[in-house]
This record gives structure tokens, sequence and C-alpha cells, in this order.
């Protein structure tokens, strides 16, 4: 299938530590673009419902898209760029190099987290086959219990989604059971599921499960920076929870007008690539 280029919205991308305060951080009240970044997660909090998880689980789990490297599908992201990005207009490939130097920098010894950085958002290459921005970047969500107040934008921008007058997903815990473990909880799709999928079908996926911990939930804001959900989340989830809160400082300060030298460290992370997820992928 051809890919397009596609501009995509992803209010998660707006960090600039060289010019903003942590506190001016994801601003959804007065940032340049808010109507666009609204609509995306009111577009998200109206049409993510169980069934359309299910339905977009269903479709990009079959694999049969495209077959391309972690190097090629990161080239992809160079036609990606973050409309709802108050600050900056940028690659997503850049983001990822950005990030991951942060990483390597702070983390010298753990060269899976470097790699991690890199391919965080690897899973956005579905916006360049169809999918809709609604389904592919942004904060995720359980799906099948009730909206959290941790989610941004809050519990009035679902009141389009049809699974809030279904008495089986309205409640607090849904359709699940108190302390079941975000492994066993049905997260909006987006970006961060998918290439979990995509690399556990993988034939060599080496990552530990820590970095696979940051890859499928480093989207979930509210429960790794609002603190919601905890009462799905089990004792690993909570031991877990540090690494992605550590992932989350470099994905959102990494964003600056400084951009690495790709091309002089490009050959360190592909050594990476081969060492934790060699060959061809099927995305």
């Amino acid at each position: 299938m051809e890919t397009v280029p596609v501009l995509i919205l992803d209010p998660s991308d707006k960090y600039r530590p060289d010019h903003k305060d942590e506190q001016q951080f994801r601003n959804y009240e007065n940032a340049i673009n808010i109507d666009r970044v609204k609509k995306t997660y009111y577009d998200m909090h109206t049409y993510q419902t169980y069934h359309f998880v299910q339905d977009r689980t269903q479709h990009w789990t079959k694999f049969n898209h495209t077959e391309l490297t972690v190097m090629e599908a990161l080239e992809k992201l160079n036609a990606l760029v973050d409309e709802s990005d108050p600050d900056i207009d940028l690659p997503n490939s850049v983001h990822a190099f950005q990030t991951a130097e942060r990483v390597r920098a702070a983390h010298p010894d753990l060269d899976w987290f470097h790699l991690v950085g890199l391919i965080h958002d690897l899973g956005k290459v579905m916006a360049l086959y169809g999918e809709p921005q609604y389904a592919v970047v942004g904060d995720t969500f359980p799906v099948g219990c009730k909206p959290s107040d941790s989610i941004v934008f809050g519990q009035k921008s679902f009141r389009g989604n049809p699974d809030i007058g279904n008495p089986n997903y309205s409640s607090q815990l849904g359709i699940y059971e108190e302390h079941c473990g975000l492994d066993n909880v049905i997260m909006s799709w987006g970006h961060d599921e998918y290439l979990y999928r995509v690399l556990m079908n993988h034939s060599v996926c080496n990552l530990p499960e820590e970095g696979l911990y940051m890859i499928r939930y480093h989207s979930f804001y509210p429960w790794h920076t609002g603190d919601g959900y905890d009462y799905l989340c089990s004792n690993k989830d909570r031991e877990m929870l540090s690494w992605v809160r550590e992932f989350n400082k470099f994905d959102l300060y990494s964003k600056s007008e400084v951009v690495p030298d790709m091309e002089a460290i490009k050959a360190y992370y592909q050594s990476l690539v081969e060492k934790y997820i060699p060959g061809k992928i099927s995305w």
C-alpha cells in the first residue's frame, strides 16, 4: 500500500525545555492550536468505544500492512509533523533521536533504554496507512469502564461516547475486576499498544520487561501522571510505574530546537537495533 505524508495531531508532543518552565507544559487551555487539540481529544473520546478498540486491534494485528526494519520505520516518521505542537515543528524522527540521546546521557549503561527512547513512537506509522488521528496519537485510557477525572478534557469530553450510557461499561470497574492488572485491561487504540503488539509478534525482541512497559504505557498519562486507575493495577504494574515515569521525563522534556547530529549517531543506534530487534518487522 502506498504511503502518503500526513500531519498528525499529538498533544503530548509539545515540550521545549529551553523555552518553558515545567508548569507551562501540557497547556490545554490556551495553547496556540488549542481548537485542533481539543477536536482531536473530543473525537478520540467520542469514537474510541470498547467495540471500536476491538475492531482496530483485529485490523492492525494482522500485521499485513508493510515490512520495515526499525530504521526504515523511523525514516517514515520524517513525514509526520505533530500539528498540535504549539512550540516546534519538527518531524517525529527528530524527536526520536532527541529522546534517545537524553536517555543515553542520563543512563549510559542501559543501552536498551536508549533504544526505547528511539523507537517509542514508531507505532505512529499507522497514520501513514489511513488510520484516523484520534486512533494514533494522544493520551491513552482504558475502555470498558468509566473514564477517570484524570483524563485530559475530563468526563465531559465523553458525552458523545455510547459506552457512557451502557451500564456494563459505565461503572468505575466496568468489565474489570479490582487490581486485575493492566495486562488484562483494554486500552484505547493508539501507537503505544500497536508498537507493543508489533514487537511481541516479531521473531526476535530482546527488550526487557521494563522497556516494553515504557513502550506500552508511555501515553497513559491518566495513570503515570494523573495518578488515576490504581484500582485496576496489579503489584507488577506498581513496580513498573517508576520505570514508565523515568522514561516520561525524557519523552516530555527532550523536544527543543537543538537537533542532534543524527547521521553521526545513527551507527550506534543501528547496533542496538541489531542487538535487540533485528531484521524486517511486520507492521
